[in-house]
């Protein structure tokens, strides 16, 4: 199952686990579309490609939350 981590990896924006707007890569990289978009949707940590990630909503959100851990690596965009 998917960690849904709560915020962008470089600006820690929140991205709650219901958000349209978190991108990932194969390895669960979390980032805002904003961040994304300005590393050219390419995982500054793996190099993978980052995707919409999946959504969890209503009461699957509700038994299976979002991970609470944060990563937060900042970086010059």
């Amino acid at each position: 199952m998917l960690a849904l981590r709560p915020g962008c990896e470089c600006c820690d924006r929140d991205l709650p686990g219901d958000s349209a707007e978190a991108l990932i890569c194969s390895f669960e990289c979390t980032f805002c579309r904003d961040c994304a978009a300005a590393m050219q949707q390419v995982c500054p940590n793996c190099g993978g490609e980052l995707l919409p990630r999946p959504r969890r909503s209503g009461a699957r959100l509700a038994a299976n939350p979002a991970s609470s851990q944060r990563v937060y690596k900042p970086r010059q965009l």
